[in-house]
């Protein structure tokens, strides 16, 4: 009886990829794998098949002489041929390993290597700390310190857990691998051994001050450098610094999360500031100089144009904030709020009607409206 195509029953062409050879095994694996399709002898039988077929597609040399010899490279009608073109469950297995953890790791139980699923099991939370600033340190940069409620390594034990002079011993349970294994099917499954959580060593007698742990609750102070130009949202990583792992395990990081305060004059966006100054009618009419504030605490003279608008804005080239990854900055921009004078006396108020008067042609956007308007109403 002759056999199915390899190529056909991965369902992809004989120009594939190893990657997408990986895929679309990994993909009919996890649809016809039998702990999914508990009792259908076919699925089963359909598995067995597409793992044969991965298991020679997936070597170069055997794909090379399955291309140019099809079934009869492994079936001995080549006098001698390759080796592993059964079904054998030593040649499942061996075909299943590479992509095993990737498709059934999580709901297995299943996981990286004893070393890699030991030190996620024995490594420290991540830490975040939340922490404020001024504007003006925004843009100059701070040095201070935080106090942080974590876990730090044990003095008692020294971070092993252990009472002194006690040694860990090998885990009964797993004798000292980290893993343990069980029968699932055709083949065998490895899962992080729960009594030792992956370490392969147990303590017998417990530090008393920590339990076993190897760590204690603990405050710890340290010192932190917020770099000029950060802005709400920034994210500041201390290596090492969240709390200690679990019987000398790597320590967590800490994350310092930035949240900048408003400022009473200046506002920010990105890396430009905008200051709103005051001036007089007659300032933005005769137009004059002001004395405009900078974010570090200095000033800078800012020249007023005769005729100056509501709103106008005036830029001061480089006076903003700095930037977070580079040398260079934003700008500030001086935006001209012309007040209106209030509670004026009498005498003030005939004089300003006597201006009003002396001035009607010398207002243009008020006299370009209110044209428009009036052509309006006799078209309307």
């Amino acid at each position: 009886m002759s056999k199915r195509d390899y190529y056909e029953i991965l369902g992809c062409s004989k120009t594939a990829s190893e990657s997408e050879l990986k895929k679309a095994f990994r993909s009919k694996a996890k649809e016809l794998h039998p702990d999914r399709n508990s009792g259908n002898s076919a699925a089963t039988e359909k598995f067995k098949k597409v793992n044969e077929a991965y298991d020679i597609l997936k070597d170069p040399e055997k794909r090379a002489a399955y291309d140019r010899y099809g079934h009869a490279a492994f079936d001995g009608s080549m006098g001698g041929g390759f080796s592993g073109g059964g079904s054998s469950n030593g040649d499942f297995a061996s075909a299943f390993s590479d992509v095993f953890e990737d498709l059934f790791g999580d709901f297995m139980g299943g996981g990286n290597s004893r070393s890699n699923s030991s030190q996620r099991a024995n490594r420290g939370a991540d830490l975040r700390y939340n922490m404020q600033i001024s504007l003006k340190h925004a843009f100059s940069g701070k040095k201070t310190n935080i106090d942080v409620p974590t876990s730090v390594s044990c003095d008692t034990c020294k971070g092993t857990g252990a009472q002194s002079g006690a040694a860990p011993t090998s885990c009964p349970t797993c004798s000292g691998i980290g893993k343990v294994r069980a029968q699932q099917g055709f083949f065998t499954v490895e899962r992080t051994c729960p009594t030792c959580a992956g370490k392969g060593q147990i303590i017998k007698n417990p530090c008393r001050l920590c339990s076993g742990q190897g760590r204690v609750d603990k405050s710890k102070k340290l010192s932190v450098n917020i770099p000029p130009g950060v802005e709400t949202g920034t994210r500041i990583r201390l290596a090492g610094e969240g709390e200690a792992g679990i019987r000398g395990g790597q320590p967590g990081d800490l994350y310092i999360f930035i949240e900048v305060e408003k400022h009473s004059i200046f506002e920010r966006e990105g890396n430009d500031l905008f200051c709103r100054i005051p001036i007089t009618m007659t300032t933005a009419a005769l137009g004059g100089d002001l004395e405009a504030p900078t974010l570090d605490g200095g000033k800078t003279r800012v020249k007023i144009p005769q005729g100056s608008q509501n709103n106008k804005q005036l830029r001061l080239k480089g006076k903003g904030m700095p930037s977070i990854r580079g040398s260079s900055k934003g700008d500030l921009y001086i935006e001209i709020l012309v007040e209106t004078p209030v509670n004026l006396n009498a005498e003030q108020i005939q004089l300003l009607k006597q201006f009003e008067k002396s001035c009607r042609d010398n207002n243009p956007a008020n006299k370009d409206f209110f044209s428009k308007v009036k052509n309006f109403w006799n078209t309307n």
